[in-house]
C-alpha cells in the first residue's frame, strides 16, 4: 500500500519524467483525511483582512509569499490567488517550513505565508502569526474563527490537501473492498479521530470511486496552472 497526498496529481507536471502513472500503475482505496492550507502575515503586518492583502499587493507590485517548497499545495495555493485575484506576488520556496518560512513570516522578512494547518495553526493561535484566511471554500471546522479566501475576497477559491490509501493496480477487487471496508471502519472510531484533531485535520473517508475522481480532478486543475507559472521540480 501506499499512502498518498496531492503529488500524485502534481508530480507529472512537475518533473520531466516518472517510473510510474497513478491513473494506471495504483488503485484507489479510499480518502483518510482533508486539510485546509493558511494564509497568513506577520504579527507586525499592518494588514488585517485577505481585501486590505489584495488592495497593498496591487498597489505594490512583487510583494511576497513563502511556501515550504515549488510544486506543494501551499505554493499552487499562491499561484492560484495570483490567477484569481489578478495580483502580482513573488513566491518564495523553502525547503519546508521548518527551513524558514514560518520564521521569515513571523520575521516580516516575507509579506506573507502559505502552509499547511498542521505546520501554522497553533503558529496562529500562540499569536506568533495573524491568519488572514483558510484555502478552502468554507470555513473549516478545526478553524471555524478564521475566514475563507472564498468568502474574504476571492470567490470561488477552494483548495485543501488531503492523504489518501492505495495499492497496486492489479489488487483483485475484493481485496480492495476489504480494505476501504477497514478503513472506513477504524476512520469512525472517536479514538482515531481524536488524533487528527489537533493537526487541523478532519478525517473523511471515501470509496475508491469518489477518490480516483479527486485525483483526476486534481490532475486536470493544476496542470493548466503549473505549466502556465513554469513551474518545475527542478526551480
Amino acid at each position: 500500500m501506499v499512502l498518498g497526498a496531492p503529488a500524485l496529481a502534481t508530480n507529472r507536471f512537475l518533473y520531466d519524467s516518472l517510473n510510474y502513472d497513478p491513473l494506471t500503475d495504483l488503485a484507489p482505496v479510499s480518502l483518510l483525511c482533508r486539510f485546509q492550507n493558511i494564509f497568513a502575515v506577520g504579527p507586525t503586518s499592518p494588514v488585517k483582512s485577505i481585501r486590505e492583502f489584495l488592495d497593498r499587493a496591487k498597489a505594490n507590485p512583487g510583494m511576497t509569499f513563502s511556501s515550504p517548497g515549488f510544486g506543494t499545495t501551499p505554493h499552487l495555493s499562491g499561484e492560484l490567488l495570483k490567477r484569481m485575484a489578478n495580483v502580482d506576488i513573488t513566491h518564495v520556496p523553502y525547503r519546508g517550513a521548518a527551513a524558514g518560512a514560518v520564521t521569515d513570516a513571523i520575521a516580516g522578512r516575507v509579506d506573507s505565508i502559505f502552509n499547511t494547518a498542521a505546520s501554522l495553526l497553533q503558529t496562529v493561535r500562540n499569536g506568533q502569526l495573524r491568519a488572514l484566511a483558510v484555502t478552502t471554500k468554507d470555513r473549516f471546522p478545526t478553524a471555524p474563527d478564521i475566514p475563507a479566501l472564498a468568502e474574504a475576497g476571492v470567490p470561488g477559491f477552494d483548495v485543501s490537501s488531503w492523504y489518501s490509501l492505495w495499492v497496486p493496480a492489479k489488487t483483485p477487487p475484493d481485496i480492495i473492498t476489504k480494505l476501504n471496508n477497514a478503513v472506513v471502519k477504524a476512520l469512525s472510531e472517536p479514538e482515531v479521530r481524536a488524533k487528527f484533531d489537533p493537526l487541523g485535520v478532519v478525517v473523511q473517508s471515501s470509496t475508491p470511486q469518489e477518490l480516483s475522481a479527486l485525483l483526476r480532478f486534481e490532475i486536470d486543475r493544476w496542470g493548466p496552472i503549473i505549466k502556465a507559472a513554469g513551474i518545475s521540480a527542478g526551480n
